[in-house]
């Protein structure tokens, strides 16, 4: 009996502590979600509640809502069975995420692709005077990937009646067969209004294919591009086609954007862009860019490391007239690594595209969406700032510099170094800047906080060269909580990076490495909050 007594009491203790056990790792996750809610769920970028999320997907604007749809993961934060997520905004800033949009089912994964309000009913879908809304998308087929097959990537179509809210798939999917090329993919349609018909440029490898078509439902192939031109260090993803004019003028141009991975500027994932005209069957690369193209290789949409596979919205009014992009702000290198468990991954702040006319060639500019102006709250602004070592931009006591947006112009530059510093009293720090010397801008978040989760996320200084030493320059940051977003001269240079502090950030300043004496001629310091 007293053994039996003895036996009972340790079966007892051990349960005890198997119970308390798991009582504190329950205690523990729920510490770890609520440190991370706190510390890394941005304040104004879209990220999903929960599960994996990367490209943005099918973005169109319809009765005063922006419609962004992503590639999504609900049960996991990795990569998995691919849905379309979907979150709507009246502003670009403020997101509500609905219902997924599009699930999987037995022709495969619902894979990257674009959405186009079908105003004129060219598809017959529409219902009495509702225009249906057409989304085109790859189906990826997993059975087919795994028995070796090239041909398991298709595009398919379905529509929407309901403003996107929910979609029906196609009968007669696919549209687009697969003639048997491995990476086939990521469809994205756009109205060709001089020629009357609706383009889809398609990832096809290492180039883009074109169709055409009347009614969405019957696509004819048109033409190719990209064999000769561009990063071909990886696969190109995401294509996007587009007119746009050339700021200040009435001249109409095209520009196609490719994402590739791997081969970007610095690591990883990166996307670049082409310009040039559009005769209805080929885009043809326009004369002074093919030129640049041949002398600097490849032009970049952003030299930072956590911009990828974005595209731009359908169905803006004419009298907005923006073109307008979102990316995913992540790189393949280490997006699945990321030290966030709820949800992965974010989107970059909304930016306009714009293009320019400089020294006789074209180059695409990006500056965030004028819509976050109406969040800011604390402002302070100031002129004529002269000093020599160091310059304290933001202390924590004036303004949370994790929800901040600084504009700022320097002149009187020196063959220096121009470090502009975010910190928190850990120790943490994410350095960028100007290099004057050797003419580049960087991105260093070696010393940011947690790094080691991935042997890419810090193996090196980000870097965007420039042609010759700066005199003055002007960068707009936008930061918010885990991430940085840059904008040098208006938007010529853009450099997007995520990092992940151990606490807050509290303070920015700027450093130089000389005590020569720069002038600060304009400094605009912003806090965005709730709007009221």
């Amino acid at each position: 009996m007293k053994k039996l007594f003895l036996f009972t009491v340790a079966i007892l203790f051990l349960a005890g502590c198997k119970e308390k056990a798991e009582s504190n790792k329950a205690i523990n996750a729920k510490a770890i979600v609520t440190s991370e809610e706190v510390l890394y769920r941005p304040n104004f970028h879209f990220t999903p509640k929960k599960g994996w999320m990367n490209d943005p997907n099918g973005m169109f604007y319809l009765n005063g809502e922006y419609n962004l749809y992503f590639q999504h993961y609900p049960d996991n934060n990795v990569w998995g069975p691919m849905h379309w997520g979907h979150a709507t905004s009246t502003d670009l800033v403020t997101w509500k995420e609905q219902p997924i949009a599009l699930y999987p089912d037995s022709l495969g994964y619902i894979f990257s692709g674009s959405a186009v309000v079908d105003v004129n009913n060219y598809s017959g879908f529409g219902k009495d005077d509702t225009p249906p809304v057409i989304a085109a998308y790859t189906y990826h087929d997993v059975k087919g990937e795994k028995e070796g097959k090239n041909d398991f990537q298709s595009q398919a179509i379905a529509y929407s009646l309901d403003e996107g809210q929910s979609f029906i798939k196609y009968d007669k999917n696919p549209v687009i067969s697969n003639l048997g090329i491995k990476d086939f993919r990521d469809p994205k349609v756009v109205w060709d209004e001089a020629h009357k018909q609706w383009v889809m440029v398609l990832a096809a490898g290492q180039e883009v294919k074109l169709y055409s078509s009347k009614n969405l439902k019957e696509w004819k192939y048109i033409s190719d591009f990209g064999v000769e031109f561009g990063s071909h260090d990886g696969v190109w993803e995401c294509p996007d086609l587009f007119p746009i004019h050339v700021d200040g003028t009435e001249e109409e141009k095209w520009v196609l954007i490719t994402s590739v991975n791997p081969g970007g500027p610095n690591g990883g994932s990166a996307t670049q862009y082409f310009v040039g005209d559009f005769d209805g069957t080929w885009f043809n690369l326009d004369t002074s860019f093919e030129a640049d193209l041949k002398s600097k290789k490849t032009m970049w949409l952003d030299y930072g490391r956590d911009n990828y596979a974005g595209v731009t919205w359908a169905n803006i009014p004419k009298s907005d007239g923006r073109r307008l992009f979102i990316g995913w702000m992540s790189n393949w290198d280490y997006a699945q690594e990321v030290p966030t468990t709820v949800w992965r991954s974010a989107m970059t702040l909304p930016r306009e595209l714009k293009l320019k006319e400089i020294n006789n060639g074209y180059r695409l500019y990006s500056i965030p969406v004028e819509e976050i102006e109406s969040y800011e709250t604390t402002k302070t602004e100031k002129e004529n700032i002269s000093f020599e070592k160091e310059y304290t931009l933001i202390d924590k006591n004036d303004i949370d510099v994790n929800r901040s947006v600084v504009d700022i112009e320097l002149s009187k530059l020196k063959n220096d170094v121009y470090t502009f510093r975010l910190s928190n009293t850990e120790g943490n720090q994410l350095e960028f800047g100007i290099n004057n010397r050797d003419r580049y801008y960087f991105v260093d978040r070696s010393k940011s906080g947690q790094v080691d989760f991935s042997d890419k996320f810090a193996n090196g200084i980000s870097k965007a060269y420039f042609e010759k030493p700066l005199e003055k320059v002007n960068v707009q940051m936008v930061i918010d909580k885990t991430s940085i977003e840059l904008f040098y001269n208006h938007g010529e240079t853009v450099m997007t990076e995520i990092f992940f502090p151990n606490s807050p950030m509290e303070s920015l300043k700027l450093v130089t490495l000389n005590p020569s004496a720069t002038t600060i001629d304009h400094l605009r310091v912003s806090e965005l909050g709730l709007k009221h």
